[in-house]
């Protein structure tokens, strides 16, 4: 990067984080609401951009371009039913978690099961984000960075050493952001980030679309369309990372879990001022969730007409096609933008899990009847040391097999069928016990990973030995069978989902609680939901399926 491209990096980073204090200064940072929730004092703009910007990050852009790069617009499905996702998380369970006035899923937890329920869940949530999330982000944004601009020539060091240099710097900043500021300064860099990285992320397919129809983007995209027209089917074959059949059983769930139970996002909307703000928030990210496949999904089928065969691996498309495609003006401003859309994810999760900590963890297992100051540090101690352990972890996430976003998905598939089988359960019953709930939590994580870790495996190597022994060599016709020899996680998330919830209910059947769960409510907050909720909700809705019917 040139002086001038330094320059623009440097400024647009100082002037976010200039902004962010500015608008928290007035905060309480040492009060639990202050430094949690923001004081609650969250509109709707800012949680929605607080939103994107905490789910649209380096991992995301950099990952699900590369498995378009290889098959093309069907991996948009995470995105666009994410939308479908937001807007039943904002009508059907957000009334029910804000109307309790809840900080935490756990807490929530707590209040319909027990304590210790409550505490499975704080630590199912904490080892994903230490182990799985951070470390992805943290790995996937300096990827991002050597790539792009060129960061080994630049320092002089390997690439090894480079992505280990980026790593430290930014898990270092995002921590600085994350534990010192709370989440509304979290949610203030997030909306200005969100508002760059909306325009940063749009430049890269026009210019891509530019170099491909020499200078046209509507002679682009017409070339792009005939040339390559196997990579615009939305519906997967079996052996796709999204199978057409798994937008019905576990994608839906694993979309519902992410954005209806996930600690990380939630907090952006408990911070709300009232429900019909996290409501209004909510939705409205829903909307441009429904667009962001342009950003995330059509520059990895633009890399692929332009590069082909020519990467190392997939997960290099995004990266390379910025480098060759981005004018030199605009790379500090995208340099600083997506330097935004990492820290935001990274320190978004650092606060969150501050929270869980402290509220859920150490008041009740360190130090009974803490305080609020006490509580809040405590918190900040402990995200310092996640963040140190993701620092150590994130570098080796380059022996990740079958891609990063991938990755991501299959292992988050361990957390996301119990819990939200057992928020669901303890949202819509009233007598299921605390037992069921336990058992869900610990037996339901185990069976996923002996599914995924054990018995796929097996199957899959039995298949391609009878394969072999058949002659079989053809690479298509072997990842058809591998596909088939068992099923796809997605699937098996739907099965093992049902599994669970019926395992809760028989157990409420069979030993059910000694006094129905009565729902607590809130004087904090105005719960008075969203008139034009429902309407709204249907018609994004609509778009969504639009979508389908065009592809």
């Amino acid at each position: 990067m040139g002086i001038l491209a330094i320059a623009s990096f440097a400024g647009f980073t100082l002037l976010v984080a200039g902004i962010a204090w500015y608008a928290t200064r007035s905060t309480n940072e040492k009060s639990a609401d202050g430094y949690y929730l923001g004081g609650r004092s969250l509109g709707a703009i800012t949680i929605a951009g607080s939103l994107l910007l905490t789910n649209l990050s380096a991992e995301q852009i950099v990952g699900l371009n590369g498995q378009a790069f290889t098959e093309g617009v069907l991996v948009m499905a995470w995105e666009t039913l994410a939308a479908i996702a937001m807007i039943v998380t904002a009508i059907f369970l957000l009334p029910k978690y804000m109307r309790g006035g809840i900080t935490t899923i756990p807490q929530f937890i707590e209040n319909r099961f027990d304590h210790q329920t409550k505490a499975i869940l704080s630590v199912l949530f904490l080892i994903a984000y230490g182990i799985v999330l951070l470390p992805t982000i943290l790995y996937s944004g300096s990827l991002a960075f050597s790539t792009m601009f060129d960061l080994p020539n630049m320092l002089g060091l390997s690439q090894n050493a480079t992505i280990w240099v980026c790593v430290w710097s930014i898990g270092i900043i995002g921590s600085i952001y994350a534990i010192f500021g709370g989440l509304k300064a979290v949610a203030v860099s997030d909306l200005i980030n969100a508002v760059g990285l909306l325009i940063g992320g749009l430049l890269i397919p026009v210019f891509g679309l530019m170099a491909i129809g020499n200078g046209s983007v509507s002679q682009g995209l017409d070339i792009l369309w005939k040339s390559n027209p196997e990579k615009f089917i939305a519906a997967g074959g079996v052996d796709a990372s999204v199978p057409f059949g798994t937008i019905f059983t576990g994608m839906m769930l694993a979309q519902i879990y992410y954005w209806g139970t996930n600690q990380s996002i939630l907090q952006r909307v408990f911070g709300a001022k009232s429900l019909k703000e996290g409501q209004k928030g909510m939705i409205l990210a829903a909307f441009v969730k429904f667009l962001i496949p342009v950003i995330v999904v059509l520059p990895g089928i633009i890399a692929w007409h332009l590069f082909g065969e020519d990467l190392d691996y997939a997960d290099l498309a995004y990266p390379r096609l910025v480098k060759t495609v981005l004018p030199a003006a605009f790379i500090g401003f995208f340099a600083a933008v997506l330097f935004g859309a990492v820290l935001s994810s990274f320190n978004s999760l650092l606060n969150s899990s501050a929270t869980l900590f402290g509220f859920d963890l150490y008041k009740q297992y360190f130090k009974k009847g803490s305080s609020e100051l006490q509580t809040v540090k405590a918190g900040k101690s402990f995200g310092m040391l996640l963040a140190l352990v993701s620092m150590c972890i994130a570098p080796f996430i380059v022996y990740a097999p079958d891609g990063l976003f991938s990755y991501i998905q299959v292992m988050l598939g361990s957390l996301s069928v119990p819990i939200f089988a057992v928020v669901l359960v303890g949202i819509y019953t009233k007598k299921v016990p605390a037992l069921g709930a336990k058992l869900v939590l610990t037996f339901g994580v185990l069976i996923y990973l002996f599914s995924q870790f054990v018995l796929s495996p097996y199957y899959v190597d039995y298949a391609l030995v009878e394969a072999g022994s058949e002659g079989i060599t053809d690479p298509k016709a072997l990842s058809i069978i591998k596909a088939e020899a068992y099923p796809h996680f997605l699937h098996v998330m739907g099965i093992l989902f049902v599994f669970n919830v019926l395992v809760l209910l028989i157990i409420g059947k069979l030993a059910p609680r000694d006094t129905p769960y009565v729902p607590m409510t809130t004087e904090e907050i105005d719960i008075t939901p969203w008139k034009y909720a429902l309407l709204v909700g249907a018609l994004i809705t609509a778009l969504v399926l639009s979508t389908y019917l065009i592809f």
